[in-house]
Order: C-alpha cells, then structure tokens, then sequence
C-alpha cells in the first residue's frame, strides 16, 4: 500500500510531495481522526496496555479469527 500525507487547503486536498501515480488514476482517501469521546481518550492508552499484556501472556485471538467467531455469535443470535 502506498501511502501519501495530504493537507486540506480552500476544501482541496493537497499532496505533500510528488508521486509516480499514472494520470488519471483512482484513489481511496481516509481521514484520520476518530470520533472517541474525551473519557474514551482518555482510557485509550490503559486499554491498549492491557491488550499487549493479554497478548504477551498469550492471551490473543487471531484477527480473523475473531471476525470468524463474531459472525458465528452474531448469526446465531439473529437466528
């Protein structure tokens, strides 16, 4: 993935520096940011500790997983 840092400038966006992109090629743009409230903030960096914690311990889940194990409950719950 190739990524480029851009500024918003009169509602343009405005790349930092060149690239190689063909003319005319299509890109996908997120913004970065978050919609966390300041009491989620500010409990961002303990939950995050406690995730490494968990994960040095051995205590992780593989991504997908995961994601396989949440479609199975959420299914089941629907059903």
């Amino acid at each position: 993935m190739l990524a480029l840092e851009a500024r918003v400038k009169d509602g343009r966006l405005l790349v930092a520096e060149p690239t190689d992109l063909p003319e005319g090629a299509e890109v996908e743009v997120v913004v970065l940011g978050d919609d966390l409230s300041p009491e989620e903030r500010t409990e961002l960096p303990f939950a995050l500790d406690r995730a490494l914690d968990d994960a040095d311990a051995g205590r992780g889940v593989d991504a997908w997983e995961y994601v396989k194990q949440y479609r199975a409950r959420r299914e089941a719950r629907s059903a």
